[in-house]
């Protein structure tokens, strides 16, 4: 970590529509206030961006070189398929050792599928707990939440009316998942 004696644990959020959705940074560092822990957060999300696409518009690697964040959460889509394997993989590589050199941790947001494609759950779970052991980054699994849950409850209630973006419920426990992980 930081050699500042700032207590403040500073996030940056890399992310897409299932970052930006319901403010989740918000919900993050309000979860945390519960618990007694200060966060600053930044966000870097857009419409349908994947871990690449941030990548390669070049402002990531700018904003982690400030080494003001002690985390770094990247999500992407559901990435199921391998192509979306190999994106977490190839590209979390690269934000880990970029993390690394400026004293940051990095972190997987695990997302879910659609409600549509719900049966494909298990492989993304499976391609980010690879993804995030191969680059020695944490995992925060708000897919297995979200999928131990409704399995549970038979409930789609983490989902908004799309089917796909998390309701303010979902959103809420996403922020719980993460912070239990990071903490």
């Amino acid at each position: 970590m930081r050699e500042i004696k700032d207590p403040t644990v500073h996030i940056l959020f890399i992310g897409n529509s299932l970052t930006y959705t319901n403010d989740l940074p918000k919900l993050v560092k309000s979860h945390a206030k519960t618990k007694g822990i200060k966060i600053k957060t930044h966000m870097v999300a857009l419409p349908n961006y994947a871990l690449e696409d941030h990548w390669n518009d070049g402002n990531i690697q700018q904003l982690i070189a400030t080494g003001r964040y002690d985390y770094v959460i990247i999500q992407q889509g559901p990435s199921s398929q391998q192509e979306g394997r190999d994106m977490l993989i190839d590209y979390g590589k690269k934000y880990a050792a970029l993390c690394n050199k400026h004293h940051a941790k990095l972190a997987y947001f695990m997302v879910w599928p659609s409600l549509q494609y719900h049966h494909t759950q298990d492989a993304v779970i499976q391609n980010y707990h690879d993804a995030a052991t191969i680059n020695n980054a944490i995992i925060l699994p708000v897919g297995m939440t979200w999928k131990e849950y409704l399995n549970s409850s038979k409930s789609n209630d983490y989902y908004g009316p799309d089917g796909f973006h998390p309701s303010l419920k979902g959103s809420k426990a996403a922020a719980a998942t993460i912070i239990s992980h990071l903490f």
